[in-house]
C-alpha cells in the first residue's frame, strides 16, 4: 500500500479561511509540504500553521531560482520539481499521507500543480481547492467580478507589455496577478488600454498586511509579488470622473458624540454607500473604512474648503459623506455645506443631512435631566463671531432663566471665555447653580461631574467638554442627578 498525496490549498493569507476539509487533512498528514525562496519563510505554512500538530515531518521545498532571469531558468526548475517529485515519491512509498500546501488554490498558479503531473499518474492523489487570490482581493474591494453575461480575464502580469494592453483593451472584467517586478509594465498597459482609471490594486489580501487602493496611486517602490491588479465588473463602475454622467451626492452625516453606538441606522448606511469620507481628520478615524472608500481628511478649521472639495467630488460624480461630531446641525458641517453648496458652480449637487446625537443631549443624559424644561445652546468660541455678541447673548439667556448648553468651551488658544462665562452669569444666577460638565461622553476616557456655578474652574475644562448650567429651577438629588422640572412657578 502506498500513501496518498493532496494538494490542498489553504487560501490567500487569513486561516480562518481555509476549509474544512482542507484544516482536517493538514491536521491529519504525516508528512507537510510547502515550497519557499532562499530566505526559507513560506506563506503557505504560516497560513496553515494553526493546524499542525507539532509533531509531523516538514518538507520545504527551496526554488533555486524566483525569477527568469536566469539563462536557463526553465531547465533549474524542472530539475527542481523533478528532484521535489522523488522526495515526495520515497515517502509515499512508505505509505506516509503527504499534503503539499499552496497559497491560494493548487490549480490557479501554483507550485503544486507541477509535482502533481509527475505523480498523480503513479499515487492515489486528490486536490482540495482553495480561495484564490482573486476571490479575496474582490471581497476585499467590496466590488463584484463579473454579472450576466460578462467575462472574466486573469493575465499573468509577467506578459509582454503590448499583449497585457491588448486583453485590457477588451473592457471585460479582468484580473493582472503576479506584480512585484512587473507593475510597472502593468501600469503602462492600463494606460494604453485606457483603463487605468478603473484599475484597483490590492496587497496581501485578508492577511495584517492587506492593503488597496486606485491603482493610478500606487507608487511602483515596494509592491510585492502578493498583489494584484482588479478592473472589476462594469455593473460596478461608479460615473465618470468628468460628470458625464450627472452628479453625485453629498450626504452630510452626524456620528454621534462618540463612537458607533450612537451612530444612527440611517447613518450607518450613508456611511456604507459612500465613495468618499471627508471630514476633520479626528472623525474620520471613528469611520471603520471600506476598501472601496477614499478618506479625504482635513484639518479643523477649514469647513468651507472642506465644503466646497466634497460638492466638486459629487458635482463629477462620486456619492460624498461629510462626516461631522454630534449632529451635523449643530455647530457643525451642515451648515457650511450648504452655504457652499447655495454658490452657482454646486447648484445642481444634491444635498441631505442626516442627524445624530447632539453632545448636549448625550451629557444631559449621564446627569439625569438638565434639560427638561426650555434651554438654549451657545458656542464659547469667537473664532466666527465677536465676544462681544457671545456676551450679550449669554446675558440675554441668563436673564430669561434658561439652561444653557455651552459648546467649545475652551481650547489652547481660548483660555480665557470660561472664567468671563462664568462670571457674567453669576450676575443673574445663584452661586449654588448646578453646572454639569461632561468630557469625553461615551468614548473611552469619558467623565461626568457637577460642580457649582461659583466653583467652575477653568482649568477642569477643555475642548472635549460641555458644559450645562442649570437655570433657577435646576435642581440636585441625594443621588446627584440634576434634573429641571417641567413646571416653571407662576
Amino acid at each position: 500500500m502506498t500513501g496518498r498525496l493532496y494538494g490542498v490549498g489553504v487560501g490567500p493569507g487569513d486561516p480562518e479561511l481555509v476549509t474544512v476539509k482542507a484544516a482536517r487533512l493538514i491536521g491529519e498528514a504525516d508528512v507537510v509540504v510547502y515550497h519557499s525562496a532562499r530566505h526559507g519563510r513560506s506563506v503557505a505554512r504560516a497560513i496553515a500553521e494553526p493546524y499542525l500538530r507539532g509533531d509531523q515531518v516538514e518538507e520545504q521545498l527551496v526554488y533555486p531560482v524566483t525569477t527568469e532571469d536566469s539563462p536557463d531558468y526553465q531547465g533549474e526548475i524542472d530539475a527542481f520539481y523533478a528532484e521535489c517529485a522523488e522526495r515526495l515519491a520515497a515517502h509515499l512509498d512508505a505509505g506516509r499521507t503527504v499534503v503539499v500546501l499552496a497559497a491560494g488554490d493548487p490549480f490557479f498558479y501554483g507550485s503544486y500543480m507541477h509535482l502533481h503531473k509527475r505523480l498523480a499518474d503513479r499515487y492515489p492523489a486528490e486536490v482540495v481547492p482553495g480561495v484564490t487570490s482573486v476571490s479575496a482581493g474582490a471581497a476585499v474591494l467590496g466590488k463584484p467580478l463579473v454579472e450576466r453575461d460578462e467575462v472574466l480575464t486573469v493575465l499573468p502580469g509577467t506578459l509582454p507589455v503590448d499583449v497585457l494592453a491588448e486583453h485590457l483593451a477588451a473592457g471585460d472584467p479582468v484580473a493582472v496577478v503576479k506584480l512585484g517586478r512587473t507593475f510597472p509594465r502593468v501600469r503602462e498597459a492600463l494606460e494604453r488600454a485606457g483603463r487605468l482609471d478603473q484599475a484597483w490594486y490590492v496587497e496581501r489580501a485578508t492577511t495584517g498586511g492587506q492593503r488597496t487602493a486606485p491603482l493610478s496611486e500606487v507608487d511602483a517602490d515596494g509592491v510585492p509579488y502578493f498583489s494584484l491588479a482588479l478592473l472589476p465588473s462594469r455593473a460596478d463602475a461608479r460615473p465618470a470622473p468628468d460628470g458625464a454622467a450627472g452628479p453625485g451626492e453629498v450626504v452630510v452625516v452626524g456620528l454621534g458624540p462618540a463612537g458607533p453606538r450612537w451612530l444612527t441606522p440611517e447613518a450607518r448606511r450613508a456611511l456604507a454607500e459612500a465613495d468618499d469620507l471627508v471630514g476633520y481628520v479626528t472623525y474620520l478615524d471613528r469611520v471603520t473604512t471600506a476598501p472601496r472608500q477614499r478618506r479625504h481628511a482635513s484639518d479643523n478649521k477649514v469647513e468651507s474648503e472642506r465644503a466646497a472639495f466634497a460638492l466638486d467630488l459629487a458635482r463629477r460624480g462620486r456619492r460624498v459623506a461629510v462626516v461631522s461630531s454630534g449632529d451635523p446641525g449643530v455647530f457643525a458641517m451642515a451648515s457650511a455645506v450648504l452655504e457652499v453648496a447655495a454658490e452657482e458652480q454646486f447648484a445642481d449637487v444634491p444635498v441631505r443631512v442626516l442627524p445624530g446625537l447632539t453632545a448636549a443631549h448625550a451629557v444631559a443624559s449621564r446627569a439625569g435631566a438638565p434639560l427638561g424644561h426650555d434651554y438654549c445652546v451657545v458656542s464659547l468660541s469667537d473664532r466666527l463671531k465677536p465676544w462681544d455678541v457671545i456676551a450679550g447673548r449669554l446675558a440675554a439667556a441668563a436673564a430669561a432663566d434658561l439652561v444653557l448648553a455651552i459648546y467649545n468651551p475652551a481650547s489652547r488658544s481660548r483660555t480665557w471665555q470660561v472664567a468671563a462665562a462664568r462670571d457674567l452669569l453669576l450676575e443673574h444666577r445663584s452661586p449654588d447653580t448646578p453646572v454639569v460638565i461632561g468630557r469625553d461622553v461615551g468614548g473611552p476616557e469619558e467623565t461626568v461631574w457637577v460642580v457649582r456655578l461659583a466653583d467652575l474652574d477653568p482649568n477642569d475644562v477643555d475642548m472635549r467638554c460641555l458644559l450645562l448650567i442649570g437655570s433657577s429651577q435646576t435642581r440636585r438629588t441625594d443621588r446627584g442627578a440634576v434634573f429641571t422640572p417641567r413646571r416653571y412657578p407662576s
